[in-house]
């Protein structure tokens, strides 16, 4: 057919089915095109018809929206749909209404865990529907002018949208090469056709078996090279209308300033639009090439964690949604959390809680629990005021455990504990302990309540009222350790709390057996043992409930876990202050079961020094006093432990020593004597050890000088000292008493002796306090005299 035979064209267009959107609010308008080419007698020469569809978006579309109103609207607009039905499309509208409210909670959360595929935006909206047959049509629209090629991406993007079309895309490696191309070579051009093409990769990019191919044409370095030009302009942008607005600021008269000020700022807003479109579409774009880990070190490297940090200064909610959800996935890394840390990203997190968008806020929170972990990041949130924010999100049934989360962490410091009380966080979490239905308590709930007890002001705030009864109720109910763990450690603040608890002594008593659960038990033997209350008749609890058969029973080596058995000692050492129970628990036998167990626990700290607090408590009584020291070695196990290396164990050591001293003298001479040796025992590893040979002998005269080292103690030689008059009589005895002008408290001085392990006496045997049992680790600080036939001075 020759060209000027065609006279005429006729088309014709018909409509077709109506559906929703599978995923948007909006209406699907399927339509035929046919057109005729007609000749100059009018009858048809050539003919083609197409299958189109057009996509009405209802933006406004709300559950309040008027359905019938709208409906007509829709009908009126669209010459596509007929008049007839007016009441399909109203159905259809009230099927998108409803749908998102449908949704169930589960699938509320997968939707909230990943950010939406990003939305239509101009450029990409255009009249034409694309066809995977025209494929060659929109490539050769890639080689012309800017406009052609916007126009042939956003057709190829219209396929790509499609994920059917994705694997016959793959294959035209001649459309994807053009594309990276002109991605390369024009991005700076035109950010809608960056755009575009960018969301062309992104649509591969949502399947990881296309990775391979976006990383062949180096879409992602691409990327974060645009992503950074992007944001140093929108810096630059913002230089410019801070410098306009100055200029305002400064001459308000100058209507001039103003106008130009408030065109620069209608243009910036658009720019800003379409910039955040572009930013939108490559991060996403690069956030799911970030499941593969070395892809998203690589990313690392180019910083792209300060981009995004830089990113949160946005007001976009779909962006800001992007960007926290990608700071949330490096955050699990310690050198991207460290990059946060340097752009101070909790000073910017602070700004979206609260927040009116949904998925924003829930995507921050989670965010910050990640950052959490992080001790300096805890102390930033409440420097920056999260505290009381996270607080009233408590609240919020959907926000409620993930705050609640954060919250823990920050009750781990306890220099952040106290501020709890100056919030409602306590009448919350108590409301929600009592409202629990379940037999177990939440864990993060309750282990929130364990953490604020730890503080006397919010123990005061948690007993208010009924508080503490509620709480005794509930753990006696469900025998739960860690509600019971939580009363454990409100017990053991001294003041009027402590004192509430004379009512439940008994019932907690009542808990204490075999045939309750272990960790109960401690629970309970702890509360208990924490109740250092004068007035409480110890005796009287320990008899009614049986108590001490069970605590001498579990003080056998292996009878019980080790955590049991220490607060079984801590129990005894705080009814030893009673001195009949005292006296009762002597009598029983309890203390040479102590003993047993403190050599099978040298090695354990706290175990060593809870018996000997024990002891110490023992020595206050008189019927229990006679016991210790006359039937039992405790004193020797004391003086061995005299210069232990831990702290508070010297220290208790010491104060008990010092009454068996006060109250028997045989005791307190063995105790003088092992002090002298500890303070003097450079001195005496010097005179134990001289070997004098033959000219060493002779050094002073040409008498032999017998030698100083006998079979003997060298602390029996009482002539090796001076009395008042000079010399001591060689028949004199001499005590170490008269060393004490010599020696700082105790004879020792204190924190400069250190044992690198215990070892103690056999079973009912003393101990030998022999000089090569003694650790000689430091110098003399005193000068003593000895003498050799002249006096020689020891430094």
């Amino acid at each position: 057919m020759q060209g000027e035979d065609a006279r005429y064209l006729k088309r014709k267009v018909k409509g077709g089915n109506i559906d929703v959107h599978p995923s948007e609010k909006a209406l699907i308008v399927q339509y035929e095109v046919e057109a005729t080419i007609l000749g100059e007698m009018g009858d048809p020469m050539l003919g083609e018809r197409k299958e189109c569809q057009k996509i009405i978006r209802l933006k406004s579309l709300n559950a309040n929206t008027d359905i019938t109103s709208l409906a007509r609207k829709v009908v009126e607009e669209c010459k596509l749909i007929h008049p007839s039905k007016l009441n399909e499309v109203e159905q259809l509208l009230y099927y998108l209404q409803n749908r998102r409210d449908s949704l169930s909670g589960k699938e509320k959360k997968e939707k909230s865990s990943k950010p939406k595929d990003p939305p239509p935006f101009e450029g990409m909206e255009i009249d034409e529907v694309a066809n995977i047959n025209d494929m060659d049509e929109y490539i050769e629209l890639l080689y012309e002018d800017i406009p052609d090629k916007v126009r042939g991406s956003a057709l190829i993007l219209q396929l790509a949208r499609n994920p059917d079309n994705l694997e016959e895309l793959l294959l035209n490696e001649t459309a994807l090469g053009a594309l990276a191309r002109v991605l390369r070579e024009d991005w700076k051009q035109s950010v809608e056709l960056a755009t575009n093409i960018i969301y062309i990769f992104f649509c591969f990019s949502s399947f990881s078996q296309f990775h391979g191919l976006i990383t062949h044409y180096k879409i992602g370095a691409l990327c974060m090279n645009i992503i950074d030009h992007e944001l140093k302009r929108h810096e630059l942008w913002q230089e410019e209308l801070s410098k306009k607005k100055k200029a305002v600021d400064e001459d308000p008269e100058n209507q001039t300033l103003r106008k130009d000020y408030e065109k620069t700022f209608k243009k910036y807003q658009g720019l800003v639009v379409k910039q955040e479109q572009l930013l939108r579409v490559a991060l996403y774009l690069l956030l799911n090439l970030a499941e593969d880990t070395r892809t998203e070190l690589k990313m690392r490297n180019k910083n792209i964690v300060h981009m995004l940090v830089k990113a949160l200064d946005r007001d976009n909610f779909e962006l800001l949604i992007l960007v926290v959800s990608f700071l949330k996935k490096l955050s699990i890394f310690m050198e991207n959390k460290n990059d946060m840390v340097e752009m101070d990203i909790v000073e910017k997190l602070v700004k979206m809680i609260p927040c009116e968008h949904e998925d924003l806020l829930n995507i921050t929170l989670r965010l910050l629990l990640n950052l959490s972990f992080d001790t300096g990041l805890r102390n930033k949130m409440v420097q920056v005021g999260l505290l009381p924010k996270l607080t009233a999100l408590l609240g919020n049934e959907n926000y409620k455990q993930i705050a609640m989360c954060v919250l823990y962490h920050i009750s781990m410091d306890d220099r952040f504990k106290s501020m709890f009380a100056y919030t409602d966080c306590i009448p919350q979490l108590m409301k929600m302990l009592f409202e629990c239905s379940d037999e177990r308590i939440d864990l993060e709930l309750i282990s929130f309540c364990i953490n604020l007890a730890a503080n006397k002001r919010n123990v005061q705030l948690i007993c208010e009222g009924n508080g503490l009864k509620m709480l005794m109720k509930r753990a006696l109910k469900f025998k739960d350790p860690l509600l019971m763990k939580m009363i454990r450690n409100i017990s053991q603040h001294d003041g009027p709390t402590k004192n509430l608890f004379i009512d439940y002594v008994g019932d907690l008593a009542a808990q204490i057996s075999n045939d309750e659960e272990e960790e109960f038990v401690i629970e309970c033997l702890g509360t208990l043992a924490n109740l250092t209350i004068p007035d409480l008749d110890w005796e009287l609890v320990l008899k009614e409930y049986k108590l001490v058969p069970y605590l001498k029973d579990k003080l056998k080596p292996g009878a019980a876990e080790d955590d049991l058995v220490l607060e079984v000692v801590i129990m005894i050492g705080t009814v030893s202050m009673d001195d009949s129970c005292a006296a009762l628990l002597a009598k029983s036998g309890i203390i040479p079961a102590l003993i047993e167990l403190l050599n099978a626990q040298q090695e354990d700290d706290e175990f060593v020094c809870q018996i000997i607090y024990v002891f110490y408590q023992m020595v206050f009584h008189q019927a229990t006093r006679d016991v210790i020291i006359k039937e039992t070695q405790a004193p020797a196990y004391l003086i061995d432990l005299m210069h232990d290396k831990n702290n508070e164990i010297r220290k208790v050591c010491d104060n008990t020593l010092d009454i068996i001293a006060e109250y028997d003298e045989e005791w307190a001479k063995k105790i003088q004597s092992e002090k002298f040796r500890w303070h003097n025992s450079q001195w005496l590893e010097m005179v134990e050890s001289r070997q004098l040979d033959e000219s060493e002998q002779y050094l002073y005269g040409d008498d032999r000088i017998e030698p100083y080292i006998h079979e003997g103690d060298i602390l029996e030689r009482p002539d090796l000292f001076y009395n008042s008059d000079g010399l001591i009589a060689s028949e004199g005895a001499i005590s170490p008493d008269f060393f004490n002008d010599y020696h700082l408290q105790n004879g020792d001085v204190v924190g400069q002796h250190s044992f690198p392990g215990r070892s103690f006496p056999a079973k009912n045997k003393a101990p030998h306090f022999g000089l090569s049992e003694i650790k000689r680790q430091y110098s003399l600080k005193k000068r003593i005299p000895i003498c050799v036939d002249s006096v020689r001075w020891l430094i």
